[in-house]
């Protein structure tokens, strides 16, 4: 018979709850998507806050996200990310660190 495995000693990598801002002003829908929705494009819809400005909590592991927004059906940039890479569409994807 094999041996068992406590359910200690299957570790599974932290999830952290990681806050989104991005500001859109005059936006009607606000939908964030990147690699951790598998790029889908009305799966996580950012809630609108004040002054223009939509939130989302992603739960993610540590690692590196690459992800975009689609502000009222058109794709892009979050103007307020420190780190872009370019993507093969001609524009660039954010980068997401979660440590």
């Amino acid at each position: 018979m094999p041996p068992t495995q406590s359910p200690r000693a299957v570790r599974k990598p932290s999830v952290k709850r990681i806050p989104v801002t991005v500001r859109a002003d005059g936006a009607r829908q606000v939908v964030l998507t990147g690699d951790f929705t598998a790029w889908a494009a009305d799966r996580l819809q950012m809630t609108p806050a004040t002054n223009g400005e939509w939130t989302a909590t992603l739960e993610l592991a540590p690692g590196d996200y690459q992800y975009r927004l689609i502000v009222d059906g058109e794709w892009r940039d979050h103007a307020e990310s420190p780190e872009r890479i370019p993507n093969p569409f001609g524009s660039y994807n954010s980068v997401l660190k979660v440590s």
